[in-house]
């Protein structure tokens, strides 16, 4: 596993992969999937964050079933563009996946995705109670659809 940019990221996934989202939180790890085709993001069920050896097997083992090629890791950057702790705890968390998988990563600034997704589950009428299941999913599936949308228009550079 290595550490890239979103602008290498079409060259490292091989054709018919998926793309993976996630939102690190400290209980919780939520998960998105794209589509075979790279457009869309769909979430998956949040991963109960016990301790770390488990949350990786875990998380490997989803990614696999989705047949995912590379992951695009929310980085929580503070509104002024600064890293705080929460941005070195997705650093290190990309860190320590590296000597157990091969699969690329992508940290991707994920400021403001919770809110955007909990208005999202507002705007759908989920109640306070079934928000609070579904948001991590839901922000890791804003923090992947954003990075889609910028693969799409680095596709549409290359074309013309």
């Amino acid at each position: 596993m290595s550490i890239i940019s979103i602008e290498e990221l079409p060259a490292r996934l091989a054709d018919g992969k998926t793309l993976a989202g996630l939102d690190l939180g400290d209980k919780t790890i939520g998960v998105a999937v794209s589509d075979r085709g790279l457009s869309f993001a769909h979430p998956r069920p949040v991963i109960q964050r016990k301790k770390f050896s488990l949350d990786a097997a875990q998380l490997l083992a989803q990614l696999e079933k989705d047949n995912v090629g590379a992951v695009v890791l929310g980085l929580p950057v503070n509104m002024d563009g600064s890293e705080g702790p929460r941005a070195q705890k997705s650093r290190a968390f990309a860190r320590n996946m590296a000597p157990l998988s091969d699969l690329p990563f992508v940290l991707w600034d994920e400021r403001l995705s919770t809110v955007a997704a909990e208005r999202t589950l507002i705007e759908m009428d989920f109640s306070r109670k079934k928000r609070a299941g579904k948001i991590d999913s839901a922000a890791a599936a804003f923090i992947l659809q954003g990075a889609l949308d910028r693969l799409q228009s680095l596709g549409r550079a290359d074309r013309g």
